[in-house]
């Protein structure tokens, strides 16, 4: 099937590689020239496991193409996928400018009938608006469907080659068959195909996106009683995780959640819910609970040393808002860095992939270390923020020997505790009682 996808950010490469995986001819299209020559030469521009070498190999098989030119990429495709961005306003909703604009474009290029596919998450009355917008350009038949994707970044691939679902909101038969031919080899291992009407599907992904993230904030409000009563949140979370009800994911307390996804839905959310009648005060709760929770590495550490932190060495392991990702929207690691060196401190920051995208999102307000014992070196406390795997079990005793300090502030609930024990570190958890020396 010959498809353009419009847009090479996060989703729009991940679903034009895929697509192409399968098979079908790709011509991924960006206003980025720069971006769109890297692409060609194997630059990813961003980082997500798996995907530099499919890229690749698609490229050189010509399965995937890249453009500036959307009118040639247009013409030679029956679907053309939208991916641009849905950035929130001042007000939380999603602002649809880029997408309205591609839909205009599109209808002013089109050679034929096309099948417009939203993939950027957009809020209900999207796709009707997207029709009007291409269709008020040409002669030609527009329809539109809604497509919302459920990646996670990290498992992106996986993700697409193996959904758990895919969500297809339609207005005819003849578009539904068409996306279910394009999506068939997707779902060979049995994964459901949900037909509905485009609202509905809409709808459905932010709604996925705030219900994972109502499991978060309420699984760290939980921690926070946890550590009141002297209660262990690890137990408590198998506990209710067994129950079939309610099951295991996303029951892991932390620093928070951050990201391109959770934050900006439920902004969303809210937003479409007080348009249409009232608030959604759920969510506020859970968007309340988020950042009072990125502020508890912060409120520990001035417990321990006071508000004036001059002097103080803090190494930092873990920039990403999660590991597998160079994304830094809305990342926990922020609000700690800017909180602790605006009370005199010094930052040592390292991450296995985010230095890049962390310097824009941080500054330089701290000190981007290479290498995560160099960061710890002469430090008067070491700060978990991201769980990558080449934190979890570290050469504690090189630690000891090397840092200033023995507080450990373990923001993911990684670290063992007979190894901290043993090398006489006070290690402060989430929910979760501390380790003390």
């Amino acid at each position: 099937m010959k498809i353009a996808v419009v847009g090479t950010g996060y989703v729009g490469l991940v679903a034009g590689t895929c697509f192409a995986e399968m098979g079908n001819s790709v011509w991924c299209v960006d206003i980025d020239a720069a971006k769109i020559e890297g692409l060609k030469k194997g630059v990813i521009p961003i980082y997500e496991p798996g995907l530099s070498e499919m890229v690749q190999s698609n490229y050189a098989d010509g399965r995937l193409k890249f453009t500036t030119d959307l009118a040639e990429a247009v013409a030679d495709s029956r679907i053309v996928f939208i991916a641009v961005g849905t950035p929130p306003g001042a007000d939380g909703s999603a602002d649809l400018t880029a997408v309205l604009k591609v839909a205009e474009s599109i209808g002013k290029v089109a050679n034929g009938p096309k099948l417009i596919v939203d993939k950027s998450t957009v809020p209900v009355g999207t796709a009707a608006k997207v029709k009007a917008a291409a269709q008020s350009q040409t002669e030609h038949i527009m329809s539109v469907c809604s497509n919302p994707e459920f990646l996670k970044e990290g498992a992106a691939i996986q993700d697409f080659l193996r959904p758990d679902r895919v969500v297809i909101g339609a207005e005819s038969p003849q578009n539904f068959e068409l996306m279910d031919e394009l999506y068939r080899p997707f779902v060979s291992y049995g994964a459901p195909i949900l037909h509905m009407d485009p609202p509905s599907a809409e709808l459905t992904k932010y709604a996925a996106n705030a219900m994972l993230a109502t499991r978060i904030s309420f699984m760290n409000e939980i921690a926070r009683i946890c550590d009141a009563v002297g209660a262990n949140v690890s137990h408590v979370r198998k506990g209710i995780g067994s129950d079939n009800r309610i099951g295991k994911p996303f029951l892991y307390s932390g620093i928070g959640y951050g990201g391109s996804c959770f934050p900006k839905d439920v902004k969303a959310i809210m937003a479409t819910a007080l348009e249409n009648g009232g608030p959604f005060e759920i969510l506020e709760a859970v968007e309340s609970v988020n950042e009072k929770q990125k502020m508890l590495t912060v409120d520990r550490i001035v417990e321990h040393f006071g508000e004036d932190l001059t002097g103080k060495v803090f190494a930092l392991w873990g920039l990403a808002f999660k590991p597998k990702t160079d994304d830094m929207r809305e990342a926990p690691a922020i609000v700690i860095c800017h909180e602790l060196t605006r009370r005199g401190a010094t930052v040592r920051a390292t991450d296995p992939e985010a230095m890049a995208t962390a310097r824009e999102a941080i500054g330089d307000c701290v000190e981007y270390v290479g290498d995560a014992y160099a960061a710890a070196d002469g430090a008067d406390a070491l700060i978990l923020c991201t769980e990558w795997r080449e934190y979890r079990n570290p050469d504690f005793e090189r630690l000891a020997k090397t840092m200033r300090g023995c507080l450990i502030l373990d923001g993911r609930n990684i670290f063992a505790e007979r190894a901290l024990r043993e090398h006489g570190f006070e290690c402060h958890r989430i929910g979760m009682p501390p380790v003390l020396n």
